[in-house]
């Protein structure tokens, strides 16, 4: 969408017309309506080892003061180097408030990759993205729905106190992937009664290099408190702008509870617009039909205390 106001839509059309003059075939225009625009980026010209593309949507408030909307796209960026570089671009972002700084973001990440490139790890070990990838992909996500084996709870990217540890991971359910234009979405599920089983399901699920490597992992969470007669919930975005509270808002119209449904997108280089949002809660629901929370969800609404109260899970009470 252009920007409404003159005086921004100028900066960005000269903002533009520079970067493609600089980057000439790394500068791609997706869409030029839409201020949709990608380029490639390698630690070097002849012959690169690390490539990744960045992928911007403009919004008419940019840059006065709102920050592109972007996407990290390459097959070997996992979630601790994608947060890695966001963290970076984010940093750059608010030390230049009302800035132009689509250059210092490209040349950032062309810093890092040459850092990458320089220190003694090998380059990725990939195979060239197709549609047949994807759809082998799929089918390993389609083999896999069933539940995990319960385990002794590992601590990856959460800190657990030792005396957590010993809580037996709740199973965990795979649903069937969604794929459209390329993105891949699949719906994971597990019955959780603490916050502690939340963040050993999270741990779990990020045990499998499939789903870190996820361009996102959009998670929400209702736990009933019967003493209190409240719920604990909250919900997480990982990058997708308002999924997890779109998710949290499904779970809540259907009444669920004592669950936890994480949402995987792989992204597939094509933007979805608002589809995205359809495939991650059709995922989401599917999954709570097949492992029948629906159900579970209607004897609820008959409880007493019909009013339930709801808070966000942002302090350390427990239920």
């Amino acid at each position: 969408m252009a920007a409404t106001d003159p005086e921004t839509a100028q900066r960005q059309t000269e903002e533009i017309e520079a970067l493609s003059a600089i980057y000439g075939d790394e500068w791609c225009v997706i869409d030029e309506n839409e201020k949709v625009f990608c380029i490639k980026i390698s630690d070097c010209l002849e012959h690169p080892k690390w490539t990744l593309c960045l992928q911007v949507i403009l919004p008419p408030e940019y840059p006065t003061i709102a920050p592109p909307v972007y996407q990290l796209n390459a097959p070997w960026l996992l979630g601790q180097e994608y947060a890695e570089i966001a963290n970076n671009l984010e940093d750059i972002y608010a030390q230049n408030l009302g800035e132009s700084i689509l250059y210092l973001w490209v040349e950032k990440i062309r810093e890092i990759l040459i850092e990458k490139s320089q220190s003694s790890a090998p380059g990725p070990n990939i195979k060239k993205i197709t549609e047949e990838t994807i759809m082998e992909h799929e089918e390993d996500f389609s083999l896999e729905c069933q539940p995990f084996q319960p385990y002794a709870a590992v601590t990856l990217n959460f800190d657990l106190p030792e005396s957590e540890e010993d809580e037996e991971l709740p199973p965990i359910y795979h649903g069937n992937p969604i794929t459209d234009r390329r993105s891949t979405f699949q719906a994971h599920l597990a019955p959780v009664v603490t916050p502690k089983q939340v963040k050993s399901v999270l741990a779990k699920l990020y045990e499998n290099k499939k789903i870190a490597s996820a361009t996102h992992n959009i998670y929400a969470y209702r736990i009933y408190c019967e003493d209190k007669q409240t719920f604990l919930q909250d919900s997480e975005d990982d990058g997708e702008t308002a999924a997890g509270g779109r998710l949290l808002h499904l779970m809540q119209i259907l009444n669920v509870h004592n669950v936890l449904v994480v949402v995987s997108r792989w992204y597939g280089g094509i933007l979805l617009g608002p589809d995205r949002f359809k495939h991650i809660n059709n995922c989401a629901r599917n999954i709570l039909v097949e492992q029948n929370y629906t159900n579970f969800s209607e004897n609820v609404s008959k409880q007493p205390g019909k009013n339930k109260r709801t808070r966000k899970d942002k302090k350390k009470t427990e239920c």
